[in-house]
């Protein structure tokens, strides 16, 4: 085990006392003391939290992977600290992999365990690679052996990235590494916040023999798995049930006042807050120990100015001099106060303009399309933020309504510098701008604030990944169709404005009224407008983020192509960007289309008539073209867009009997003979024919 990363086996808990444990059973291991519902051996656990103690050890039961335990915690927070190895993969100088662990580690066999998204982050080491661990990942690169930097974690030779809720493998998957002979190891691992600190030595650590501390959460998630079902675990007299955070299921604590164990009987034991330290329980006056509290009095003489828990105690003055006392003190403090505020209206004023000023206002106002709401106004608008749509890629999204009764979402922005007021300005005119009905339109935006507020039109169905991923809603193809049409015509309408998206997602393509598509969160079009075109500052989703600019930085219009190749495919499979523990759907759709010239087995399950297959084939193939490796062959997007109209098109006339339509290469059908017999047109890798007696009209 590497010795820098090793944690001290202490208990999170702040006492003994609070740490009660299950009678009869063995107290500790290896210096970490076991609370039940924790045990070691037959009866002294509840089913799933069982420890082992082998050779001085604690390890965690029914895990093969004898995870070792550094700490267990019951109470404030259900907690166990352990120690897992970290995932590598080493090549030789060709490229190839000669050795490799994956880090997988079924950390739930029993349901207990999740990996705490709280307190635990991921962290990629290399040279040139990507490694993706249950949907997340990031990238780390290096040109030389000297590039990486002590203390340095953005990228080169180190990244790291927050985790998910709900984690419970540390499985990592490693993309393809380049032939880099001084940089041989890649490495993947999930750490606790703030035990790990890179190093450029650690690019050629031993693998092997190297383990990271992180924090797992744990819960009670059997039988009840919420606190509102009803829970009999929470034994202990003056305990409460907890839900959790982080998964189904519930935990136990004892009571404000009471300390101890919750899951044992009498586990929860008064707390004596007068022999506890001021800092934590204040008390300026003469304090007395009361069941689940403590009183706290000023003693014969004395008082206080208000609570002498939080007040200091005085001596009392006769009536008279307070009297005389209050009156002075309360005139001059009205003259205080009156002063105070006529200087604090002023301030704010000034507050104001300097915000309003330096978020590039006073450009800004010139624009008559642009409305500019005060703070005040934008309070009305959001209800003072009573109604949180979400999370944006930059704050929280609220909705609000106009006093025209029109429906709005206001975002956050990101903070505007003095470097940035000019280049925020030059941003809103481009998006004031962009009038087309498939990009979601900026409406105004209030400058009064620290940071900017957006107020958009408002798109009440939802994401496509809302209504893809998590809601149960019929999607019939027709409505794909049109979904997939709207997003290509928003999106060839932006690049026919200069501006490339750069994170073209389906949580970016949000539906209003009748599920039409607006194009939302430009994401590196806000820094990428008319003639940038490269950045470091890869921002996007990483999974439907283009190779090409993955690699060079070089975001281009076919860079949006790519990633709305992969949307295509969700919209066609119902499936996610990454699915399973380790299905990628870019990669299985290339390989089964490959292997078997048709995606049709990994399409939707609910699409079954012959007709609705025959126009996901379509898609897919055009899909499958918008993923090429290298961006000449792959289409812009007027074209994608022409294509998919077409499709509908075509679709429709089948519908009405004026055309056939087959798959292009379907079995014992082959283009020459329907040419010869009608007049064809192959859209899309849908080959649609016209019957002889109308071919001619």
């Amino acid at each position: 085990m590497h010795t820098a990363f090793l944690l001290p086996l202490l208990l999170l808990a702040a006492t003994a006392e609070s740490l009660t444990l299950k009678p009869g059973c063995q107290p500790s291991c290896g210096g970490v003391n076991i609370p039940y519902p924790f045990g070691i051996g037959q009866g002294c656990s509840r089913a799933g939290f069982e420890i082992q103690c082998n050779n001085g050890k604690p390890t965690l039961g029914n895990i093969s992977d004898n995870t070792q335990v550094t700490s267990l915690s019951v109470t404030p927070r259900p907690e166990a600290r352990v120690m897992l190895r970290v995932a590598y993969q080493c090549h030789n100088s060709t490229g190839a992999a000669i050795d490799n662990y994956n880090g997988s580690v079924d950390l739930n066999p029993t349901g207990v365990y999740r990996i705490s998204d709280t307190a635990n982050e991921l962290f990629v080491l290399g040279c040139n690679t990507m490694v993706i661990t249950n949907s997340i990942g990031c990238v780390a690169y290096a040109d030389n052996a000297k590039s990486a930097q002590d203390g340095a974690c953005a990228g080169i030779g180190c990244c790291h990235v927050d985790i998910p809720p709900g984690l419970t493998d540390n499985l990592m998957r490693f993309m393809p590494h380049a032939k880099q002979e001084f940089c041989p190891c890649d490495y993947g691992f999930i750490v606790e916040k703030g035990n790990y600190t890179f190093r450029a030595q650690d690019l050629h650590m031993d693998g092997s023999i190297t383990s990271m501390p992180l924090r797992l959460d744990w819960a009670i998630r059997d039988n009840s798995l919420s606190c509102a079902k009803g829970y009999s675990t929470c034994v202990s007299a003056n305990s409460e049930c907890i839900d959790s955070t982080n998964g189904p299921g519930y935990f136990c604590n004892c009571t404000k006042g009471y300390e101890g164990n919750p899951y044992l009987d009498k586990g929860c034991t008064n707390i004596n807050e007068c022999a506890r330290t001021r800092q934590e329980f204040p008390c300026y006056g003469k304090c007395r120990d009361t069941d689940g509290s403590y009183e706290c009095k000023c003693r014969v003489g004395y008082e206080a100015n208000g609570d002498p828990k939080e007040n200091i105690c005085h001596p009392q003055f006769p009536f008279a001099a307070r009297l005389a006392l209050g009156i002075g003190l309360g005139v001059f403090l009205l003259f205080g106060a009156v002063q105070l505020a006529i200087a604090r209206i002023e301030h704010d004023k000034r507050k104001l303009a300097v915000q309003f000023e330096k978020n590039g206002g006073n450009i800004l106002k010139e624009i008559t399309e642009v409305t500019i709401f005060t703070e005040k106004e934008l309070t009305k608008i959001t209800k003072n933020n009573s109604e949180p749509l979400g999370k944006g890629n930059f704050g929280n999204v609220y909705k609000g309504t106009l006093t025209d009764k029109t429906v709005v979402a206001v975002k956050s922005y990101i903070k505007v510098d003095d470097a940035r007021r000019k280049e925020f300005a030059e941003e809103m005119k481009v998006q004031l701008k962009m009038t087309h009905d498939n990009v979601l339109k900026l409406r105004g935006c209030c400058l009064q604030l620290d940071v900017p507020m957006l107020v958009y039109e408002f798109a009440g169905k939802g994401s496509l990944r809302e209504i893809l991923h998590v809601k149960d809603q019929s999607l019939p193809v027709d409505l794909r169709l049109d979904i997939a049409i709207g997003s290509a015509k928003g999106l060839s309408y932006m690049h026919s404005k200069h501006i490339r998206h750069g994170d073209v997602k389906p949580d970016n393509i949000l539906l209003a009224d009748n599920f039409v598509p607006k194009i939302s969160d430009f994401g590196l079009s806000k820094v990428l407008i008319v003639t940038e075109y490269f950045t470091q500052n890869i921002i996007g989703a990483i999974s439907y983020i283009d190779p090409v600019f993955r690699n060079t930085g070089l975001l281009t219009p076919k860079s949006d192509v790519y990633s709305f190749g992969a949307v295509l495919l969700e919209l066609i499979s119902r499936k996610p960007i990454i699915y399973g523990k380790t299905g990628s759907l870019i990669i299985e759709f290339r390989h089964i289309y490959e292997t078997e010239k048709s995606g049709k087995s990994m399409f939707d399950l609910g699409i079954v008539a012959e007709k609705d297959i025959l126009i996901l084939e379509a898609i897919g193939k055009l899909a499958i073209r918008c993923l090429k490796e290298h961006q000449d062959d792959r289409p812009d997007m007027t074209e994608v867009a022409d294509q998919l109209v077409n499709l509908k098109v075509k679709f429709g006339r089948y519908l009405t009997g004026e055309y056939a339509c087959y798959s292009s290469g379907v079995s014992g059908t082959s283009d020459a003979t329907l040419s010869m017999q009608s007049s064809t047109l192959e859209v899309s890798g849908l080959l649609c024919s016209q019957p002889m007696n109308q071919a001619g009209s």
